[in-house]
């Protein structure tokens, strides 16, 4: 499934045109126009990471993202503020309160995808490792040095990829997003998420930064 990402603003044309991009992108977004709307939809859908505004009516995005750092399930939820304002004192609130970057308006919808691409990738890496040990035996019962990770159980022998999976997964693993991967191999991005979703089932993995290690890790590369 395409990762999730909220994008909260009170400007229809920012709104429209962030959600079309990553939208195209390969992302599935939902979206606000103000930090209450936004709050609701948090709760409901649980996003992967929020981009938004910081002067809205009714909540702004300080307030969102303080109400949103202070539920536990949430407090790892990259967060993205788009501001005109950009004094210094506004971003320490921002960065107290727990935002994880700031992109001044204007701004260029390309580099907006690089920050979101590399924030999720780093939050799923901890989360990989978080379920990796979580899932981890005793260790009054294994040495460090036999210590597994919970989806190394599955056998490389039984995942049999299409040309078309090893393809998608050998460009995944070089860090690519769903347009470029389509570019490459001349597929829509939602034929691309369709092979993500395959090689997820596959791997038994939970996200991309999952499947990406188990297969550099099993030599599924080529």
């Amino acid at each position: 499934m395409p990762l999730t990402l909220l994008v909260v603003d009170d400007d229809l044309g920012t709104r429209l045109s962030i959600s079309d991009y990553l939208e195209m992108s390969g992302y599935f977004v939902i979206s606000a126009t103000n930090g209450q709307e936004a709050l609701q939809l948090v709760e409901k859908h649980q996003p992967h990471l929020i981009v938004t505004d910081i002067a809205m009516p009714e909540m702004d995005g300080f307030e969102l993202v303080k109400r949103v750092r202070s539920q536990p399930i949430f407090r790892l939820l990259p967060v993205i503020f788009l501001t005109a304002h950009t004094s210094t004192e506004e971003r320490i609130r921002g960065y107290q309160l727990g935002c994880d970057n700031y992109l001044p308006k204007p701004f260029e919808l390309e580099e907006l995808g690089v920050v979101i691409r590399s924030l999720l990738e780093r939050s799923q890496l901890i989360e990989a490792e978080w379920r990796s040990r979580i899932n981890e035996p005793p260790s009054n019962h294994t040495s460090p040095s036999h210590k597994r990770h919970h989806f190394h159980s599955l056998s490389t022998t039984n995942i049999h990829l299409t040309e078309r999976e090893q393809q998608v997964l050998n460009l995944l693993t070089e860090g690519l997003s769903n347009i470029k991967i389509g570019n490459s191999l001349h597929l829509s991005s939602r034929t691309v998420e369709k092979y993500v979703s395959s090689l997820l089932r596959k791997t038994d993995s939970s996200n991309r930064a999952e499947l990406v290690r188990f297969a550099l890790e099993n030599d599924l590369i080529n």
